[in-house]
């Protein structure tokens, strides 16, 4: 994923979306941003579009790879119990793809919601429909996927109020829940993201995902692969 979230169309198409949604913030020029779960810093450079940008990663090697890719110095750090920002306060906190990997998913969000300055947001991203566990959910480490109603209740369980709740990566589910379904016929473990697809299909694939963000922008789809929320403290 180091090699291919640059120009892979999940990534561009994610990042896409995740960029309008943060514009649509109207963050203060002087925004103080945290993404917990930078990974190898795929987000970091859309992100600093936004204000000065501090990141935790548990992984040795994906910390070195954002910080050679970003310059910024990411510090070590995991949910829900040790978080290196303690004594500072954000105007946004993002967790991108990352309270599924998280055993203690509500600690986890309670214990980030303590460190939003009070007009602060949360911003989260996370898989959809249990009901679509695979090989490939195994092989990414995810701890669960989840409903809107269960996303909804742990944002709430940790303190937290939701302001906006919305499916995305919906113009493909059609596509992805076929491929998925074969991947489990076929015993395999693929996971999106690892193999970059031919550069023709791949760019008609990110344009298409990135379409998406139009939409979303005015409450997304009934339906789709992943959930968004942004939520912020009672």
């Amino acid at each position: 994923m180091a090699d291919t979230e640059e120009k892979h169309w999940w990534f561009v198409g994610r990042r896409a979306i995740i960029q309008n949604e943060i514009t649509r913030l109207r963050l203060p020029s002087s925004a103080e941003i945290l993404e917990a779960g930078a990974g190898t810093g795929g987000n970091l450079s859309m992100l600093r579009r936004h204000g000065a940008v501090s990141a935790m990663e548990l992984d040795s090697y994906a910390r070195q790879v954002a910080r050679n890719r970003s310059g910024l110095d990411i510090l070590e750090g995991a949910l829900p119990d040790r978080i290196p920002f303690v004594n500072e306060r954000f105007d946004l906190i993002c967790l991108f793809d990352v309270l599924e990997h998280v055993g203690a998913d509500i600690d986890s969000l309670a214990a980030l919601a303590v460190l939003l300055k009070p007009s602060g947001r949360v911003m989260i991203t996370v898989p959809a429909y249990p009901w679509m566990w695979s090989e490939h959910d195994v092989v990414l480490h995810h701890c669960r996927r989840y409903t809107r109603g269960s996303l909804t209740g742990v944002i709430q369980k940790a303190g937290l109020h939701v302001e906006k709740l919305v499916n995305f990566n919906a113009i493909l589910f059609p596509a992805a829940v076929a491929a998925r379904g074969l991947n489990v016929l076929l015993g395999r473990a693929d996971s999106p993201g690892t193999n970059l697809p031919p550069a023709a299909i791949n760019n008609a694939l990110g344009h298409l995902f990135s379409a998406e963000r139009y939409l979303v922008q005015y409450g997304g789809f009934p339906f789709g692969l992943s959930l968004l929320a942004v939520c912020r403290m009672r």
